[in-house]
């Protein structure tokens, strides 16, 4: 396994992490290691959260069925 080692990291950071290692009942460390694999990771619920956000934010908000009954009564299909 490797090692990371990070510097400079402000008191206040170190400290939100000791809080959430502990609210999580982990040590700093494995908070970090699992921080470091759910964001470069990701979990299936994030990817299926992301995908929903794609799908909804590449709807569209024009309503086609209108052209498309119109090309068809035009072309005579039915």
């Amino acid at each position: 396994m490797a090692q990371l080692t990070v510097r400079k990291i402000g008191p206040e950071l170190v400290g939100a992490l000791k809080r959430r290692a502990a609210a999580n009942g982990r040590s700093a460390e494995a908070e970090h290691r699992e921080i470091l694999r759910a964001s470069l990771l990701g979990t299936e619920q994030d990817f299926a959260a992301r995908a929903r956000a794609l799908r909804q934010r590449l709807r569209s908000s024009v309503d086609s069925s209108d052209t498309i009954r119109a090309d068809r009564d035009r072309d005579g299909a039915a």
